[in-house]
Protein backbone atom coordinates (compact mmCIF):
# COMPACT_ATOMS: atom_id res chain seq x y z
CA UNK A 1 0.00 0.00 0.00
CA UNK A 2 1.21 3.48 -0.89
CA UNK A 3 -0.08 6.81 0.99
CA UNK A 4 -1.46 9.76 -0.37
CA UNK A 5 -1.88 13.23 1.28
CA UNK A 6 -4.30 15.17 -0.81
CA UNK A 7 -3.54 19.08 0.01
CA UNK A 8 -6.79 20.69 -0.56
CA UNK A 9 -8.96 17.89 -0.52
CA UNK A 10 -12.32 19.79 0.07
CA UNK A 11 -12.16 21.90 -3.30
CA UNK A 12 -13.89 20.30 -6.20
CA UNK A 13 -11.04 18.45 -7.27
CA UNK A 14 -9.93 17.76 -4.21
CA UNK A 15 -12.94 16.25 -3.43
CA UNK A 16 -13.14 14.11 -6.51
CA UNK A 17 -9.60 12.98 -6.47
CA UNK A 18 -10.62 11.67 -3.09
CA UNK A 19 -13.35 10.11 -4.05
CA UNK A 20 -11.47 8.36 -6.48
CA UNK A 21 -8.71 6.68 -4.21
CA UNK A 22 -11.09 5.86 -2.12
CA UNK A 23 -12.21 3.20 -4.15
CA UNK A 24 -7.85 2.76 -5.00
CA UNK A 25 -7.19 -1.39 -3.69
CA UNK A 26 -3.21 -0.36 -3.45
CA UNK A 27 -3.57 3.43 -1.91
CA UNK A 28 -4.46 4.65 1.55
CA UNK A 29 -5.18 8.34 2.00
CA UNK A 30 -3.86 10.00 5.05
CA UNK A 31 -5.84 13.39 5.67
CA UNK A 32 -5.07 17.04 7.49
CA UNK A 33 -7.30 17.54 10.81
CA UNK A 34 -9.61 20.60 8.92
CA UNK A 35 -8.43 22.84 12.32
CA UNK A 36 -4.88 22.26 11.06
CA UNK A 37 -4.88 23.02 7.59
CA UNK A 38 -2.98 26.38 7.58
CA UNK A 39 -0.57 24.34 10.01
CA UNK A 40 2.79 24.26 8.18
CA UNK A 41 4.29 21.55 10.66
CA UNK A 42 1.77 19.46 10.10
CA UNK A 43 1.76 19.90 6.33
CA UNK A 44 5.66 18.82 6.48
CA UNK A 45 4.73 15.70 8.69
CA UNK A 46 1.77 14.76 6.29
CA UNK A 47 3.94 15.73 3.13
CA UNK A 48 6.64 13.49 4.63
CA UNK A 49 4.74 10.58 5.61
CA UNK A 50 2.97 10.32 2.08
CA UNK A 51 4.47 8.64 -0.50
CA UNK A 52 3.21 11.38 -3.02
CA UNK A 53 1.27 14.66 -2.20
CA UNK A 54 -1.48 16.01 -4.47
CA UNK A 55 -1.80 19.43 -4.27
CA UNK A 56 -5.63 20.72 -4.85
CA UNK A 57 -4.84 24.20 -4.21
CA UNK A 58 -5.16 28.24 -5.61
CA UNK A 59 -2.01 29.08 -7.37
CA UNK A 60 -0.61 30.91 -4.57
CA UNK A 61 -1.08 28.43 -1.90
CA UNK A 62 0.26 25.42 -4.16
CA UNK A 63 3.43 27.68 -4.54
CA UNK A 64 4.00 27.75 -0.77
CA UNK A 65 3.20 23.96 -0.59
CA UNK A 66 5.89 23.07 -3.28
CA UNK A 67 8.29 25.32 -0.79
CA UNK A 68 7.99 23.14 1.28
CA UNK A 69 8.41 19.72 -0.44
CA UNK A 70 11.46 20.93 -1.68
CA UNK A 71 12.84 21.60 1.51
CA UNK A 72 11.96 17.81 2.69
CA UNK A 73 12.49 16.15 -0.62
CA UNK A 74 8.76 14.91 -1.04
CA UNK A 75 7.32 13.81 -4.28
CA UNK A 76 4.75 16.12 -5.53
CA UNK A 77 1.26 15.70 -7.99
CA UNK A 78 0.32 19.43 -9.01
CA UNK A 79 -3.18 20.26 -10.48
CA UNK A 80 -2.76 23.87 -10.11
CA UNK A 81 -2.03 25.95 -12.82
CA UNK A 82 1.42 27.53 -11.52
CA UNK A 83 4.08 24.53 -12.78
CA UNK A 84 2.92 23.31 -16.01
CA UNK A 85 5.85 24.95 -17.95
CA UNK A 86 7.76 25.01 -15.41
CA UNK A 87 11.52 23.91 -15.24
CA UNK A 88 12.33 21.10 -13.19
CA UNK A 89 9.07 19.87 -13.47
CA UNK A 90 6.86 17.00 -15.78
CA UNK A 91 4.27 17.49 -17.95
CA UNK A 92 1.26 15.09 -16.48
CA UNK A 93 0.27 14.25 -19.79
CA UNK A 94 0.85 10.60 -20.51
CA UNK A 95 -0.31 10.61 -24.08
CA UNK A 96 2.10 13.41 -24.97
CA UNK A 97 4.34 10.74 -26.62
CA UNK A 98 6.37 7.73 -26.17
CA UNK A 99 8.47 9.05 -23.44
CA UNK A 100 6.25 10.91 -21.16
CA UNK A 101 4.93 7.98 -19.12
CA UNK A 102 8.69 6.22 -18.08
CA UNK A 103 8.91 10.41 -16.95
CA UNK A 104 6.85 10.54 -15.11
CA UNK A 105 7.17 7.77 -13.39
CA UNK A 106 10.52 8.41 -12.16
CA UNK A 107 9.43 12.29 -11.16
CA UNK A 108 10.04 14.23 -8.17
CA UNK A 109 7.59 16.85 -9.55
CA UNK A 110 4.23 16.48 -11.90
CA UNK A 111 2.35 19.07 -13.23
CA UNK A 112 -1.13 17.92 -13.63
CA UNK A 113 -2.49 19.16 -17.25
CA UNK A 114 -5.41 22.07 -17.70
CA UNK A 115 -8.46 20.87 -18.72
CA UNK A 116 -8.79 23.06 -21.76
CA UNK A 117 -5.33 22.31 -22.74
CA UNK A 118 -5.77 18.43 -23.03
CA UNK A 119 -8.10 18.39 -25.25
CA UNK A 120 -5.86 21.39 -27.53
CA UNK A 121 -2.88 19.71 -26.96
CA UNK A 122 -3.94 15.94 -27.90
CA UNK A 123 -5.40 17.16 -31.27
CA UNK A 124 -2.65 19.88 -32.72
CA UNK A 125 1.08 17.98 -31.10
CA UNK A 126 0.81 14.94 -33.61
CA UNK A 127 -0.41 17.04 -36.32
CA UNK A 128 2.50 19.48 -36.08
CA UNK A 129 5.35 16.96 -35.31
CA UNK A 130 4.04 14.90 -38.41
CA UNK A 131 4.67 18.25 -40.18
CA UNK A 132 0.41 17.71 -41.18
CA UNK A 133 -0.03 21.17 -39.47
CA UNK A 134 2.54 23.72 -39.56
CA UNK A 135 4.43 25.03 -36.30
CA UNK A 136 4.12 28.38 -37.48
CA UNK A 137 0.09 28.35 -38.21
CA UNK A 138 -2.15 30.82 -36.99
CA UNK A 139 -4.55 28.98 -34.58
CA UNK A 140 -8.12 30.05 -32.76
CA UNK A 141 -8.95 27.51 -30.01
CA UNK A 142 -12.97 27.96 -28.91
CA UNK A 143 -14.05 25.86 -25.72
CA UNK A 144 -16.54 25.37 -23.93
CA UNK A 145 -16.92 23.70 -20.27
CA UNK A 146 -19.76 22.91 -17.65
CA UNK A 147 -19.64 25.39 -14.26
CA UNK A 148 -17.68 22.89 -12.51
CA UNK A 149 -14.67 23.87 -13.51
CA UNK A 150 -14.45 27.38 -12.31
CA UNK A 151 -14.32 26.49 -8.53
CA UNK A 152 -16.79 26.83 -5.60
CA UNK A 153 -17.65 30.87 -6.40
CA UNK A 154 -19.46 29.86 -9.71
CA UNK A 155 -20.46 26.68 -8.76
CA UNK A 156 -22.65 28.53 -6.14
CA UNK A 157 -23.32 30.92 -8.58
CA UNK A 158 -25.27 28.15 -10.98
CA UNK A 159 -26.88 26.28 -8.45
CA UNK A 160 -28.19 28.55 -5.93
CA UNK A 161 -30.41 30.50 -7.52
CA UNK A 162 -28.24 33.22 -8.22
CA UNK A 163 -28.00 35.07 -11.78
CA UNK A 164 -25.96 33.15 -14.17
CA UNK A 165 -25.62 33.16 -17.89
CA UNK A 166 -26.59 30.21 -19.77
CA UNK A 167 -23.98 30.96 -22.04
CA UNK A 168 -21.17 33.24 -21.30
CA UNK A 169 -17.59 33.65 -22.92
CA UNK A 170 -14.77 34.84 -20.76
CA UNK A 171 -11.20 35.50 -20.77
CA UNK A 172 -11.68 38.44 -23.51
CA UNK A 173 -8.34 39.95 -22.34
CA UNK A 174 -6.82 37.31 -24.01
CA UNK A 175 -4.30 36.50 -21.64
CA UNK A 176 -5.40 33.35 -19.94
CA UNK A 177 -2.89 31.62 -18.15
CA UNK A 178 -3.46 28.55 -20.51
CA UNK A 179 -1.84 29.87 -23.23
CA UNK A 180 1.19 29.28 -22.61
CA UNK A 181 0.67 25.64 -21.79
CA UNK A 182 -0.94 25.17 -24.96
CA UNK A 183 1.82 26.63 -26.75
CA UNK A 184 4.73 25.14 -25.24
CA UNK A 185 2.97 21.41 -25.18
CA UNK A 186 1.59 21.25 -28.65
CA UNK A 187 4.62 22.58 -30.15
CA UNK A 188 3.60 25.65 -31.78
CA UNK A 189 5.32 28.68 -32.58
CA UNK A 190 3.32 31.36 -30.76
CA UNK A 191 0.10 31.25 -28.34
CA UNK A 192 -3.91 30.72 -30.18
CA UNK A 193 -6.79 33.01 -29.97
CA UNK A 194 -8.29 31.37 -27.28
CA UNK A 195 -11.87 31.89 -26.71
CA UNK A 196 -13.51 29.67 -23.09
CA UNK A 197 -16.80 29.62 -22.14
CA UNK A 198 -18.99 28.31 -19.45
CA UNK A 199 -22.49 26.79 -19.88
CA UNK A 200 -25.49 26.14 -17.66
CA UNK A 201 -24.08 22.54 -16.93
CA UNK A 202 -22.26 20.97 -14.08
CA UNK A 203 -19.97 18.82 -16.19
CA UNK A 204 -18.51 18.13 -19.78
CA UNK A 205 -16.56 20.07 -22.21
CA UNK A 206 -16.01 20.80 -25.73
CA UNK A 207 -12.93 22.04 -27.72
CA UNK A 208 -12.90 23.25 -30.91
CA UNK A 209 -9.93 24.01 -33.29
CA UNK A 210 -10.93 25.10 -36.75
CA UNK A 211 -8.77 24.17 -39.61
CA UNK A 212 -7.77 25.56 -43.25
CA UNK A 213 -5.47 23.35 -45.27
CA UNK A 214 -3.33 24.15 -47.92
CA UNK A 215 -1.20 21.93 -50.65
CA UNK A 216 -1.94 18.02 -50.59
CA UNK A 217 -2.95 17.74 -46.82
CA UNK A 218 -6.60 16.40 -46.45
CA UNK A 219 -8.44 16.34 -43.05
CA UNK A 220 -8.64 12.96 -43.75
CA UNK A 221 -5.13 12.39 -43.42
CA UNK A 222 -5.71 14.40 -39.94
CA UNK A 223 -8.11 12.10 -38.61
CA UNK A 224 -5.58 8.94 -39.88
CA UNK A 225 -2.39 10.11 -38.08
CA UNK A 226 -4.72 11.18 -35.17
CA UNK A 227 -6.27 7.33 -34.81
CA UNK A 228 -2.51 6.00 -35.74
CA UNK A 229 -1.05 7.68 -32.78
CA UNK A 230 -3.62 7.45 -30.41
CA UNK A 231 -4.42 3.94 -31.18
CA UNK A 232 -3.00 1.98 -28.10
CA UNK A 233 -3.93 4.50 -25.49
CA UNK A 234 -6.77 3.34 -23.42
CA UNK A 235 -7.87 7.00 -22.75
CA UNK A 236 -7.96 8.57 -25.78
CA UNK A 237 -10.59 7.65 -28.50
CA UNK A 238 -10.58 8.89 -32.14
CA UNK A 239 -13.61 8.44 -33.80
CA UNK A 240 -14.22 8.00 -37.45
CA UNK A 241 -13.89 10.57 -40.11
CA UNK A 242 -16.57 12.77 -40.18
CA UNK A 243 -18.59 10.90 -37.11
CA UNK A 244 -20.67 12.82 -34.79
CA UNK A 245 -20.41 10.63 -32.05
CA UNK A 246 -23.13 11.74 -29.42
CA UNK A 247 -26.19 10.56 -28.00
CA UNK A 248 -27.89 13.60 -29.27
CA UNK A 249 -26.30 13.19 -32.67
CA UNK A 250 -26.85 15.41 -35.61
CA UNK A 251 -25.63 17.19 -32.47
CA UNK A 252 -22.61 17.44 -30.64
CA UNK A 253 -22.78 17.85 -26.99
CA UNK A 254 -20.44 18.75 -24.40
CA UNK A 255 -21.98 15.45 -22.60
CA UNK A 256 -21.67 11.77 -22.63
CA UNK A 257 -17.77 11.07 -20.94
CA UNK A 258 -19.06 12.82 -17.24
CA UNK A 259 -17.39 10.92 -14.33
CA UNK A 260 -15.08 9.51 -17.01
CA UNK A 261 -10.97 9.64 -17.71
CA UNK A 262 -11.45 9.40 -21.66
CA UNK A 263 -11.25 11.56 -24.55
CA UNK A 264 -13.02 11.31 -27.52
CA UNK A 265 -10.92 13.23 -30.75
CA UNK A 266 -13.31 13.86 -33.80
CA UNK A 267 -12.23 15.13 -37.02
CA UNK A 268 -15.04 16.96 -38.81
CA UNK A 269 -14.64 17.79 -42.23
CA UNK A 270 -16.19 20.13 -45.52
CA UNK A 271 -17.01 18.61 -48.46
CA UNK A 272 -13.87 19.96 -49.87
CA UNK A 273 -11.93 17.60 -47.39
CA UNK A 274 -9.57 21.00 -47.04
CA UNK A 275 -11.35 22.71 -44.31
CA UNK A 276 -13.44 21.61 -41.47
CA UNK A 277 -12.59 21.60 -37.29
CA UNK A 278 -10.96 18.92 -34.98
CA UNK A 279 -12.79 18.47 -31.70
CA UNK A 280 -11.98 17.43 -28.46
CA UNK A 281 -14.75 16.11 -26.13
CA UNK A 282 -14.39 15.34 -22.47
CA UNK A 283 -15.39 15.79 -18.62
CA UNK A 284 -13.49 18.61 -17.60
CA UNK A 285 -13.09 17.15 -13.79
CA UNK A 286 -12.34 13.62 -15.42
CA UNK A 287 -9.72 13.56 -17.62
CA UNK A 288 -9.31 17.91 -17.42
CA UNK A 289 -8.74 17.22 -14.04
CA UNK A 290 -9.30 14.37 -10.99
CA UNK A 291 -9.38 11.51 -13.51
CA UNK A 292 -6.11 12.87 -14.85
CA UNK A 293 -4.40 13.13 -11.81
CA UNK A 294 -5.01 9.44 -10.53
CA UNK A 295 -3.92 8.13 -13.89
CA UNK A 296 -0.84 10.12 -13.07
CA UNK A 297 -0.44 8.84 -9.45
CA UNK A 298 -1.13 5.45 -10.58
CA UNK A 299 1.73 5.72 -13.13
CA UNK A 300 4.07 7.38 -10.32
CA UNK A 301 3.09 5.17 -7.79
CA UNK A 302 3.57 1.59 -10.46
CA UNK A 303 0.42 0.50 -10.39
CA UNK A 304 -2.14 0.02 -13.78
CA UNK A 305 -2.96 3.74 -14.72
CA UNK A 306 -6.59 2.52 -15.02
CA UNK A 307 -7.10 1.59 -11.26
CA UNK A 308 -9.88 3.60 -10.09
CA UNK A 309 -9.51 6.41 -12.53
CA UNK A 310 -13.12 6.51 -13.02
CA UNK A 311 -15.92 7.46 -10.73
Amino acid sequence: MKKVFIDGETGTTGLQVRDRLVNHPNIDIISIDPAKKRDVEEKRRLMKEADVTVLCLPDDAAKDSVALAKEEGCRILDASSVHRVAEGWVYGLPELDVTQRDKIKTAQFVSNPGCYPTGAILLLKPLVEAGLLPAAGDYSINAISGYSGGGNALIDRYENGEDAPIFGAYGLTFNHKHLPEIKTWSGINKAPIFVPSVGNFSQGMLTFLPIQLTGETTMAQLQAKLADVYASDSFVKVNDFNAVEDAAAPFLTPHGLENTNLVELSVLSAPDNQSGVLVAKLDNLGKGASGAAVQNLNIMLGFAEETAVNL
